[in-house]
């Protein structure tokens, strides 16, 4: 069984034989913070495919964040690089959920937690309980946050 580490590493082995520069610095610096991460800890460890993917999503939410920094500050070139790292990481994580299914999610939930007792602005952490392991990796947090205030102000 092939796990997403050894997925990874396959694939920087790959770009570097291609003299891919973009993938292969990319991936160094993904595979770099997974190894961080496994001797964080007391112990060293192997991370599960999932902690794997929280590493990915970190890494990739880094560039997002600084792609929107050196466009707001008129460096577009570094801003195309950052924007293509993330692209590149964006392919090893699963697919994010458009706005639309984001929506529907929370507004499924939001009616959960009503029937559960749970309203207005106070309902926030229980509808968040009821969205976060549906869309697990599939959209970020501040993403579903605003969706459910959106839908809790509404409602």
């Amino acid at each position: 069984m092939t796990t997403l580490k050894s997925k990874l590493q396959d694939d920087l082995n790959a770009a570097i034989k291609e003299r891919d520069e973009l993938r292969s610095s990319t991936l160094r610096l993904t595979l770099a913070a997974i190894t961080k991460e496994e001797v964080a800890g007391t112990t060293k460890r192997e991370l599960s495919d999932d902690e794997v993917q929280k590493v990915i999503t970190r890494e990739a939410k880094k560039r997002r964040e600084a792609a929107e920094a050196f466009a707001g500050a008129g460096r577009a070139e570094q801003a195309e690089r950052e924007k293509a790292e993330g692209e590149v990481l964006a392919g090893y994580l699963p697919k994010q959920l458009s706005d639309e299914e984001l929506t529907a999610i929370v507004a499924q939930a939001v009616e959960e937690a009503k029937a559960a007792g749970a309203e207005g602005p106070r309902a926030m952490g229980a509808v968040m309980k009821i969205v976060n392991p549906k869309v697990a990796g599939q959209a970020e947090g501040g993403r579903v946050a605003a969706a459910v205030k959106k839908l809790l102000a509404a409602g």
